[in-house]
């Protein structure tokens, strides 16, 4: 703190002489607003461009751009142009801080957009949640990230909602009794989704057989599948991202374990088929959207997308599209362009018809919506079902 101190005091200094054109802060907790003689409105987005998880922050960005490309093209927001400044978090959660506050306290942000990761959209939030600049994580399940502050907001469904949903699906549609389970202990995404299915699980009189764990960056899983093949599961829960259990597929298979593998939304990205091959298919997991659904909105935004970048976007791509859209309308309805009235617009949001269907921000700032079941075929993903939250 004491070096962002010496920035502010600094800053407050250089203010006095330019204070009639831009403003100045009186606390390091609220940011100077976008300078009035600009005509632009900048909003800041960070996200894995780079690293082991590239294709989230890559997928998210397209998203993101079409909605914003869409809003300029229209005129804009009160006859200003929307400015997306992106900042690439090499999917670490130390840079992943670095970079929002630098979007904060440079670049001036209204508001920000990321991240994908759990433990990197908890890494940033405290630090939006300091300076109060709204953040909304177009993909984050864990329910720590929205618990951080009022500031904090999410498009997608929670793990304790996805998780009791995938354990429901395995345990009601594919009639399996026996689970192992096999987590990453380092991240937070994993570790909750994991104690979720399980107590969800356990109460529908399921029986988890075996527990293992991993660290992301593993590359060989042959030990914790030899001790899983032991135990016998009909299915293993892989709550992990798809870098890992594309790998954790194929070592299973030539370890002759036949249990049907089911995951979460970490699971979607075009590299699962890639590096997981013939061994990732016929495995289910729980997701934002699916490409086959009919719903017109999820439609007209795969149809803009195929147009844009000449492929079929993923269930990050939706969510990325769908998180700027509520955000940009949360701007453009806000009775002024600060930080805190985009706030108080983005919790009011309600019913909103959007590409991974209808989204309602509740009190907790989270996303009441339906969750998707797909199964893997090929490099295709086949719609199941869609299942309703229940207790």
């Amino acid at each position: 703190m004491s070096r962002l101190n010496q920035i502010m005091v600094g800053a407050s200094v250089a203010c006095m002489a330019i204070a009639f054109s831009f403003g100045c802060t009186k606390n390091s907790e609220t940011p100077a607003p976008p300078a009035a003689a600009d005509n632009v409105i900048k909003i800041g987005q960070f996200g894995s461009m780079t690293g082991d998880e590239a294709t989230f922050g890559q997928s998210t960005d397209k998203g993101v751009r079409l909605a914003i490309d869409a809003r300029n093209a229209a005129g804009g927001i009160k006859g200003k142009k929307i400015v997306l400044l992106t900042e690439d978090d090499q999917g670490k959660p130390e840079e992943a801080s670095a970079v929002v506050k630098k979007l904060i306290t440079q670049d001036k942000v209204i508001a920000l957009l990321g991240e994908v990761a759990s433990t990197r959209s908890l890494a940033a939030a405290p630090i939006a949640q300091q300076f109060k600049v709204p953040m909304v994580s177009p993909s984050s399940t864990n329910p720590k990230v929205t618990q951080v502050g009022d500031y904090i907001f999410r498009v997608c469904f929670i793990d304790p909602v996805q998780g009791p949903i995938v354990a429901r699906f395995a345990h009601d549609t594919l009639k399996v009794m026996k689970v192992a389970i096999l987590k990453d202990l380092k991240s937070d995404y994993s570790l909750g989704l994991s104690e979720f299915f399980v107590k969800k699980f356990t109460e529908l009189g399921g029986k988890i057989v075996a527990e293992q764990t991993f660290q992301a960056g593993d590359s060989d899983f042959k030990g914790q599948l030899t001790r899983i093949r032991a135990s016998a599961p009909d299915a293993i829960f892989i709550p992990a991202y798809y870098t890992e259990v594309g790998l954790i597929a194929r070592q299973a298979r030539q370890l002759g374990l036949k249990a049907v593998l089911i995951g979460g939304d970490g699971w979607d990205s075009p590299k699962l088929f890639e590096i997981g091959q013939e061994s990732v298919n016929g495995s289910y997991f729980s997701n934002h959207y699916s490409s086959e659904s009919p719903a017109p909105a999820t439609q007209d935004f795969i149809k803009k997308y195929k147009e844009k970048f000449n492929e079929t976007p993923d269930g990050l791509a939706a969510a990325g599209f769908d998180a700027a859209q509520i955000l940009l309308n949360a701007i453009a309805s806000a009775p002024e362009l600060t930080s805190a009235a985009v706030r108080e617009r983005l919790a009011a949001t309600k019913d909103f018809d959007g590409a991974t269907g209808k989204i309602t921000i509740n009190a907790d700032r989270n996303a009441d919506k339906d969750i998707f079941i797909v199964k893997v075929d090929g490099k295709a993903l086949k719609f199941v079902t869609l299942l309703k939250p229940t207790n």
